[in-house]
């Protein structure tokens, strides 16, 4: 079974590499780009073989290193 975890920064923290996308998007002649927030997608190749108890562990797994649950957010999918 497989899993993804997207990781954010959750909104109000500052962005500075989302901040530096945005603004070389522009030096490259792409305009109308107002904001870039930028984030990591992990996906692991989970054992389980119940999709409850895979995604409980990796919300575990999220909690305890995968994100930085003070500034970010994270999303589990269970593929």
């Amino acid at each position: 079974m497989k899993a993804r975890v997207t990781v954010m920064l959750k909104n109000g923290v500052l962005d500075p590499q989302g901040e530096a996308v945005r603004h070389a998007l522009g030096s490259l002649g792409f305009q109308g780009v107002n904001g870039v927030r930028q984030g990591k997608v992990i996906e692991l190749d989970l054992a389980h073989t119940d999709a409850a108890k895979a995604e409980a562990d990796v919300k575990a797994m999220c909690d305890k290193l995968l994100a930085n649950t003070v500034i970010e957010s994270y999303r589990v999918e269970i593929l």
